[in-house]
């Protein structure tokens, strides 16, 4: 139960007529008090290209578990996000915002795309899909899936970071978190090899990734350690907001397999973007309907604060 106040925030393209009187009847439902909506989006306007309102949710013992599972079954039958987080932004702003890398930040997973080049793409992606839906070990699946890229050649690898397909919003969130002040970093189960280049690319502050063993221009299947998987990234979080002097509240992680909910879970705000539907079920916040600038309204931004 929570006391006090919860924000309720609804993405979407377009959101309908029909869309918001079934949201007011949800907030009706739980017997909450809402305040005047406030439109961060609006897509009707020159320049915007998506709807988005958030409301003050207010009542004396909110079941925000019960409210969270409700809103998001409701968005995924009406195709927009309902999102629901407690109300902290006047007592933590956020200062940290770490995000996973593939099939968040890039509309791929590097690792397949390795193994499809090596002739091996159909055996790999096979164990990344059963690991993303958190039915095999991270740290052995991962073992497998390195052993099968044996032989291959580096210059396979640059040609992959050449070529890495931008997820929806991402240049333009990341102009946004640099221009208000954000540490940014990756926390990736991916490789730093493709980490580094998007770094140069968007300018995170840091990267934290796998570190491809590569002898005498071979990729040699094997694994330095530690790995980075879902443990580590967690602790990678708390260990940079500590070195930062941030609060554990004022963070803010993003992801979207099964090895980040534990980062989601750590963080002050815990995003699911774009995610696998166990991954949304038990993160704390999600969104499928935009792009990753999405995150920008759920830290409270309006389209007309934001830099394109």
């Amino acid at each position: 139960m929570t006391r006090g106040d919860v924000l309720l925030t609804v993405l979407a393209p377009r959101i309908t007529a029909d869309a918001q009187r079934q949201v007011a009847e949800l907030v009706e439902q739980f017997g909450l008090q809402a305040g005047a909506p406030k439109q961060l989006a609006d897509a009707s306007l020159p320049g915007e290209a998506h709807d988005c309102v958030e409301q003050h949710l207010s009542g004396d013992r909110i079941d925000t578990e019960a409210l969270r599972k409700a809103a998001l079954s409701l968005g995924e039958s009406l195709g927009v996000d309902i999102v629901i987080q407690e109300d902290h932004r006047d007592l933590a702003k956020p200062r940290l915002v770490c995000f996973d890398m593939d099939s968040t930040l890039i509309k791929a997973e590097v690792i397949d795309e390795l193994a499809r080049r090596h002739g091996v793409g159909d055996e790999v992606a096979a164990v990344t899909e059963r690991a993303m839906r958190g039915e095999l070990d991270f740290q052995a699946s991962f073992r497998e899936r390195m052993s099968k890229l044996e032989g291959l050649d580096e210059s396979v690898l640059a040609g992959i970071a050449a070529e890495l397909p931008l997820m929806e919003g991402v240049e333009r969130l990341m102009k946004n978190l640099k221009h208000f002040g954000y540490r940014t970093a990756i926390l990736s189960g991916g490789f730093t090899y493709f980490a580094r280049h998007l770094q140069e690319r968007l300018g995170f502050d840091e990267i934290h990734a796998n570190e491809l063993l590569i002898v005498n221009g071979k990729v040699t299947g094997e694994v330095q350690e530690p790995i980075v998987d879902a443990e580590r990234k967690a602790l990678l979080l708390e260990q940079i907001a500590q070195r930062e002097g941030f609060s554990l509240a004022q963070t803010i992680a993003v992801g979207d397999g099964a090895n980040d909910l534990k980062m989601l879970a750590k963080a002050g705000m815990g995003i699911a973007f774009r995610a696998k539907p166990v991954v949304r079920a038990q993160a704390r916040q999600a969104i499928s309907t935009l792009g990753i600038d999405g995150v920008l309204y759920l830290m409270g931004y309006r389209a007309s604060d934001l830099i394109s």
